[in-house]
């Protein structure tokens, strides 16, 4: 008994590869060591939108982007040297003159003078680069941009209150009997010496940031939040905001001290700029460890905003919610970015009339650096 046949016969090889050849997506060539295409698949008259006898009729360098040509011959020798090129990228014009972009691996065949060479249109990856490129260089005109506008008003804002503290130094308080007058002047006086300090800080913490990492150390929570309360305790008072504060079960966090000072300050200020007209502002404040992530909680009862019309501009920078006279939208964009800074993680849940809550998750297991 005779084996039984095969009814489906494998076909001829010569038919197989030049099936694969003609049906591939990517551009295959096969090219002579004259410069001159030799065989295309219909890929190639595809994308550039020459016919085959245009593309067999000139030297393949006309079809390369001119300001490549010179840096394309160059490789080319390569090539005849019995040397495979692989991942080059240049660019092509097409028929109607687009410009796509191409990665070549190419091998060469010396005993038969040709090159064997496949290419794929990278056109969209390149573009995709080009826009991250310059997305990245107007991001780093705005670090710049900010940078200088923070040593700037640093520097000169030392000045007045410097002069200010002068004015405390020569007043003689010896001679003023009211007790609450007295209460204001040193209270004046511990803002501004405050307002000194902070002002140096921000200068020493942007010429550190020139130079080395951002310094992270261990912070007590409780502490960084009173002494941003102390330098705005006139504020505090007037506003007759209530604080709700509970650290029992988070009392510190790895973090930068003067970034925790700035994110405690502007979130507070915020809430009592935005609180709801004739109604004293309730401030929350609790920390807590959650799957081994510290995390802060902020927040208020005020006037709050819509999440669906702000979405992701909530910490842009210049994007302002209300039409408050000392509304620079500058502050979240400061909190988020000196929390992102150092890996961390900020979220915000927000209502029209029912406040606001921040969610801030710090990096987890952040080493302290010295």
């Amino acid at each position: 008994m005779t084996e039984k046949q095969n009814s489906n016969p494998t076909p001829n090889s010569n038919y197989i590869f030049e099936h694969f050849f003609e049906l591939s997506a990517d551009l295959l060539c096969i090219a002579g060591f004259d410069g001159f295409f030799v065989k295309i698949n219909p890929a190639v008259s595809k994308l550039l939108g020459y016919t085959n006898e245009e593309l067999f009729s000139k030297p393949i360098n006309e079809f390369v982007h001119k300001d490549d040509r010179v840096h394309t011959a160059k490789v080319r020798k390569e090539l005849l040297n019995n040397n495979p090129l692989l991942n080059f990228e240049n660019r092509y014009v097409t028929k109607n003159g687009e410009i796509v972009w191409l990665s070549w691996t190419s091998m060469p065949i010396t005993e038969e003078k040709l090159v064997y060479a496949v290419a794929k249109n990278i056109t969209h990856n390149k573009k995709i680069e080009e826009e991250r490129n310059l997305l990245l260089s107007k991001i780093t005109k705005i670090n710049k941009d900010l940078k200088k506008l923070s040593y700037t008003n640093s520097h000169d804002l030392r000045s007045p209150v410097n002069n200010l503290l002068s004015i405390f130094s020569l007043l003689d308080i010896s001679k003023i009997e009211d007790p609450e007058t007295l209460q204001f002047i040193e209270m004046l006086k511990s803002t501004s010496e405050n307002l000194k300090q902070t002002l140096n800080d921000y200068v020493d913490i942007l010429i550190h940031e020139d130079n080395i990492t951002t310094l992270v150390e261990e912070l007590d929570l409780n502490e960084s939040l009173n002494t941003v309360m102390d330098s705005i305790s006139s504020l505090i008072q007037n506003s007759k905001v209530t604080f709700k504060i509970n650290f029992s079960e988070l009392e510190k966090v790895n973090f930068n001290k003067a970034y925790l000072e700035s994110i405690f300050l502007n979130l507070i200020t915020n809430s009592i700029k935005y609180a709801k007209p004739g109604c004293p502002p309730i401030i929350s404040v609790y920390s807590k460890k959650n799957n081994e992530i510290d995390q802060l909680f902020f927040s208020d009862d005020g006037i709050g905003f819509d999440m669906e019309l702000v979405k992701d501009k909530v910490f842009g920078l210049h994007q302002k919610f209300h039409n408050h006279i000392d509304s620079k939208g500058i502050g979240l964009y400061l909190i988020n970015n000196h929390i992102t800074s150092l890996g961390g993680k900020i979220e915000v849940d927000s209502k029209i009339n029912e406040g606001t809550k921040f969610t801030i998750s710090f990096k987890k297991e952040s080493a302290i650096q010295t």
